[in-house]
């Protein structure tokens, strides 16, 4: 695979996100929405979601009558992806470099969509292309990514409490590097859907509110498991323990419910979150 990096950070996490895949769903349902809207699924249909975790946009699709297939890059995502969604083909590959006619035969596809699945290609243009060489001629492309971090309290509030005390403390990355906020520069993003051959690309801002309280509660423990399950909450986990030992490491996770504590909104963790709600169309 193109992204070595990528897969192995998915892998890590797919068994926390499977096992809380409802809290997910909850706090990012208001996207997920915003796609299927745009999507617009009709039986008949053929759809790739790329990036596709354990299954929710697949399971919308389907429900629409679409014929389903996803493709991730972490087994244990995939695996999660077919146990909810039995009628979907899932396969594991990298949708930058896989070839997608080959890996699943069929028609070419009629919608392509993505839920934060497409920000951590090593080469984005070449990803999209090669998406796009799988769609139909007037294929609609469909996906939401983040915006900047800036924008995005969901990336520091908690999350930062650990980082601090990570040795060596985390280089920010790169604009534009492979991650969540790849592509926070809608310039860039128009940029090389054009150079990959997609046409008529709309960039909007779309801003919802990740609401931990959903269920009635506080949040706290919710948003305390995304942290905890997040890239910096396992190499935490991984370097700490071993340094202050696991009463040490319970009392760092108090800190973090502390933190989130003090920036509850009306008594519960409410994030404004801040993303791109993209579509393309395929001219070819």
């Amino acid at each position: 695979m193109a992204n070595e990096s990528m897969r192995q950070n998915w892998s890590d996490a797919a068994d926390g996100w499977v096992e809380n895949e409802a809290v997910y769903d909850a706090v990012l349902a208001p996207v997920t929405a915003a796609i299927l809207e745009r999507s617009d699924p009709r039986a008949g249909h053929r759809v790739l979601d790329v990036g596709c975790g354990s299954g929710t946009l697949l399971a919308k699709h389907a429900a629409a009558g679409a014929e389903v297939v996803g493709i991730d890059i972490a087994e244990g995502m995939a695996a999660a992806a077919r146990r909810r969604v039995p009628g979907a083909t899932v396969v594991v590959a990298d949708a930058q470099t896989a070839d997608l006619v080959d890996a699943v035969p069929g028609p070419p596809f009629d919608r392509v969509v993505s839920r934060f699945g497409v920000m951590f290609f090593e080469d984005p243009e070449a990803a999209f292309a090669n998406l796009r060489r799988a769609a139909a001629p007037g294929a609609r492309l469909v996906f939401a990514c983040w915006r900047s971090e800036a924008e995005n309290p969901i990336f520091s509030l908690g999350t930062d409490v650990l980082a601090a005390r990570l040795d060596p403390a985390p280089e920010p990355p790169e604009p534009g590097a492979p991650g969540p906020t790849a592509f926070a520069d809608a310039g860039r993003l128009e940029s090389l859907l054009a150079a990959s051959g997609w046409g008529r690309t709309r960039i909007d801002a779309f801003d919802f509110v990740c609401d931990f309280g959903f269920d009635g509660a506080d949040g706290v423990e919710e948003r305390l498991t995304m942290i905890l399950n997040g890239r910096t909450g396992r190499l935490a986990e991984e370097q700490l323990v071993p340094r202050i030992g696991v009463d040490g490491w319970e009392s760092v996770v108090e800190e973090v419910r502390d933190e989130l504590r003090r920036h509850l909104v009306g008594g519960a963790v409410r994030l404004p979150a801040a993303v791109w709600l993209v579509t393309a169309v395929n001219p070819a």
